[in-house]
């Protein structure tokens, strides 16, 4: 059942064919019980009127003759028929038709009928009532009245034959079952219509999708003649298509920024050496060519494996180990490799992190981050400039600020800092190891190990970088 057409066509015809069957079945109860309960109340009107007749005279039970005689008791086809018991069970009378047939014997409560089914001597079903009464005492002139007759109570039974009611059911039930039938044949076709018509929206959506070429992102699916259910598929869809436009675009242009990264250094070191070469120098005119020349390599492997580096997190390619950290610790240990730049240009560092703040984490990868905190901070700090560190506990996690003064940067550019070689300066001085991946790298670590780090600029023009990372 993978497909929605048959989902749907098997749910509407499934439902009804069962709305049918129950809606048949209270029918042909209701209908069944009114024939029933017409068909009884006749016979029960026949078999009162038999006892109205019935008068005893002495230890005499009489029927009237009139009685008797009348049409539905002596028709030859599907006569009525009766029979009278004494309460020993001695028949009084029985009805001409039968012969000398009995019917069923069966009584309850006096004057309480009871209904019965049956099948009488040809096969043929009938119903019966059947009640136990008190007979009319007949009032005879020269009758002792010191001696009152005693009343016996007597059982009268009287059926029919139901030949006719179980036809008229038979009927019905083909009638009932028929028209369902029909009914079940034309809503499958008009379920089948409705089906094709309700889908047709998810095949113009397939279609708008399938026009989508891959050199054309730019392209979002219409809202035209959608039906209400279908429009969140559709918000959907085109949040994807600017999540791939976007990542297309980012694609693009890492691929133009690697190129410039890459094609500076390379230019650098092509012009360091044809000039170099265009004539013969002292040796330590090669050795500073040279020299200059493994300063840009270095730049360059720098920035190779910080893409690398990136790649690797992106496809989940590392492992982090958990060690207890003190973060105060790993702060003096990093600032120590940008401790001379630092005095070079007057920047003050205060480490103000408190000792007990600790947490449990890469110790490698951490110090790749606050490295590339620092080294950021000492690089763009102004000169004679500030860089501290605070940090505080929380319930399951340590926050870490690092600040430093002198930032030129607006709050919507440093929105931007964790974009792949995206700086400040525009003229792209600088590349190497400040080509605009080390604070790329610092946010995908970051999150790898489970925290969130966020960049704000503060006034009086200080940059601040808060790192939450767990606990544990």
């Amino acid at each position: 059942m993978r497909s929605l057409r048959a989902r749907l066509l098997l749910g509407i015809v499934g439902g009804m064919m069962l709305l049918l069957l129950v809606f048949s079945l209270v029918i042909y109860t209701l209908i069944r019980r009114a024939l029933v309960n017409q068909f009884d109340t006749s016979l029960l009107s026949t078999a009162r009127m038999l006892a109205a007749s019935v008068e005893q005279d002495g230890d005499e039970v009489e029927l009237e003759f009139k009685v008797q005689q009348m049409p539905e008791f002596q028709k030859a086809e599907r006569p009525t028929y009766y029979q009278l018991w004494r309460q020993d069970g001695t028949v009084v009378v029985r009805s001409s038709s039968l012969g000398a047939d009995d019917l069923l014997y069966f009584q309850g409560p006096l004057d309480e009928p009871f209904f019965q089914e049956f099948k009488i001597k040809t096969g043929q079903p009938a119903r019966a009532v059947g009640f136990k009464f008190n007979p009319r005492i007949a009032d005879n002139e020269g009758r002792n009245s010191s001696q009152p007759t005693k009343t016996q109570a007597l059982t009268l039974v009287v059926a029919k034959e139901s030949t006719d009611l179980q036809s008229d059911l038979r009927f019905l039930r083909w009638l009932l079952s028929i028209a369902s039938g029909g009914t079940v044949i034309i809503s499958v076709f008009i379920a089948t219509v409705v089906v094709r018509q309700g889908l047709n929206p998810l095949n113009s959506l397939a279609a708008e999708i399938s026009a989508i070429k891959e050199n054309d992102l730019t392209v979002r699916i219409s809202t035209e003649r959608m039906p209400t259910e279908m429009i969140p598929i559709k918000d959907r869809l085109n949040d994807l298509l600017a999540r791939l436009e976007a990542s297309f675009n980012r694609e693009r242009r890492f691929t133009g920024d690697v190129a410039h990264e890459l094609r500076t250094p390379l230019s650098g070191m092509r012009s360091t050496i044809e000039v170099t070469l265009t004539r013969t120098r002292e040796v330590n005119e090669y050795q500073a060519s040279l020299s200059d020349c493994l300063t840009i390599a270095e730049d360059m492997q720098a920035m190779v494996n910080n893409l690398l580096a990136l790649a690797r997190i992106d496809a989940n390619q590392i492992t982090f180990r958990r060690d207890r950290i003190q973060l105060a610790d790993l702060v003096d240990s990093c600032w120590r490799s940008f401790s001379s730049r630092a005095l070079e240009r007057g920047i003050v560092f205060d480490n103000r992190l408190p000792a007990h703040i600790a947490c449990e984490s890469d110790h490698e990868s951490l110090s790749m981050v606050f490295s590339n905190l620092l080294d950021n901070a000492v690089e763009y700090a102004n000169e004679g400039g500030q860089i501290w560190t605070t940090g505080r506990q929380m319930d399951d996690s340590v926050e870490v600020t690092i600040a430093n003064t002198g930032c030129r940067l607006t709050n919507d550019q440093a929105s931007q800092v964790f974009d792949c070689f995206w700086r400040g300066d525009p003229s792209r001085t600088g590349t190497g190891a400040h080509c605009g991946l080390g604070l790329a790298l610092v946010q995908r670590i970051v999150k790898a190990a489970g925290g969130r780090i966020v960049v704000e600029v503060q006034d009086g023009g200080i940059f601040t970088v808060r790192l939450v990372l767990p606990v544990a």
